[in-house]
């Protein structure tokens, strides 16, 4: 997304998420989270543009933390629960990465260099 110009200064909080509306569909739905101010100024001037994916336009909707789609909360990715998991080891889920929420601050980058940020909260 990064070559996107609407996407010039977003910073993605993690990777997108990705499902088929149903297994036959053509359309998608796509999530996403980005770092942003606590005005939420980042997201406000996203909501409701349209962009080009490809051959394809997309248009940014806001939701809601629960979109009625089962969230994994080992891998944290979409479509199906923690039951049906897959992934070794668990994934952080601010980053994706192997670690978990707790640790996220004393091993990544961001959130080491702010020491007074708790990454529980946010």
């Amino acid at each position: 997304m990064s070559h996107i110009k609407l996407f010039k200064n977003i910073s993605l909080a993690a990777k997108p998420r990705i499902i088929k509306v149903s297994p036959k569909s053509n359309i998608a739905i796509i999530w996403f989270d980005i770092w942003d101010t606590q005005s939420s100024s980042k997201v406000k001037f996203l909501i409701n543009h349209s962009f080009n994916l490809g051959r394809h336009i997309a248009t940014i909707r806001v939701t809601n933390m629960n979109p009625s789609v089962p969230q994994c909360h080992n891998c944290w990715k979409w479509g199906y629960s923690t039951f049906f998991c897959r992934a070794h080891s668990s994934k952080c889920q601010k980053c994706s990465r192997p670690h978990k929420l707790e640790h996220h601050r004393n091993l990544v980058w961001c959130c080491k260099a702010n020491p007074k940020l708790d990454p529980l909260s946010s």
